[in-house]
């Protein structure tokens, strides 16, 4: 009787090649409801506990910066209940989690149109980012309420105001002073972006940030997806051959 054949193990993180800022656009919740006949708030629920597997992770990994698409812009047009209902998820994640991520040296940003958000719902932003400010084992940079287009376009205001100003001079407009008005401003661009769930869309995502990052699909709705999808996307990344337009010398 022949032997069963064994499935070779994972190939191992490398930790020279892990890559400093890994973005995830974080998509599915809706459909994993929908295949258990559940309302889609059941799955933006069940995507909370992907987000503390994924922080956890990226810890593990030596990620620096993390970034979790988790509201965009485009999202306000959904049903007032669900609206409704992922802000207040939004308060009980900040709520539930601050002391942890505080404790695991995890500082968190919360970038997008903010002056959209609930008074109740600032105000949980404003205390997380307050409580976890000095720390620098990762940077958990969340988007909420959050368009790319929207982002160049308010770049390009403070552009034109700072010209107008006299703080700028219109010669002096490269990429570093763009760069320098995003909400990314200080924070690397990603290494590597992970989209769940199959879809093969950056969604108005980060449009200037991703011009050479490494893309990474993964079929797994979001809320299945944890620290080994995390892994094998990071294992993925390890595989490729990164020239940035250029050639091989």
């Amino acid at each position: 009787m022949p032997l069963p054949t064994l499935l070779a193990p994972p190939a191992p993180l490398h930790v020279d090649t892990t890559p400093d800022h890994v973005a995830i656009i974080m998509d599915g919740n809706g459909r994993w409801a929908r295949e258990r006949h559940l309302p889609r708030t059941f799955g933006h629920r069940a995507g909370m506990k992907a987000v503390r597997e994924v922080v956890e992770g990226a810890i593990e990994a030596g990620v620096k910066v993390l970034s979790l698409f988790a509201f965009s812009q485009e999202n306000w047009q959904r049903p007032p209940a669900e609206v409704s209902a992922l802000m207040q998820l939004l308060e009980e994640y900040i709520a539930r989690e601050t002391s942890e991520l505080a404790g695991r040296g995890v500082r968190v940003r919360v970038l997008g149109d903010l002056q959209r958000l609930s008074p109740t719902a600032a105000a949980a932003v404003a205390h997380v980012v307050e409580r976890t400010a000095d720390n620098d084992r990762l940077v958990l940079n969340l988007f909420i309420s959050y368009g790319g287009r929207a982002e160049l376009v308010e770049a390009a205001r403070r552009v034109a105001r700072d010209v107008v100003e006299g703080r700028l001079s219109a010669d002096a407009i490269d990429e570093d002073a763009i760069g320098a008005r995003l909400y990314t401003a200080g924070c690397p661009d990603p290494d590597l972006l992970i989209r769940t769930s199959g879809e093969q869309r950056i969604s108005n995502f980060l449009l200037w940030q991703l011009a050479y990052t490494e893309l990474v699909i993964s079929p797994v709705l979001w809320p299945e997806f944890g620290r080994q999808q995390l892994f094998d996307a990071l294992r993925e990344y390890q595989r490729r051959d990164r020239r940035f337009g250029r050639v091989p010398a």
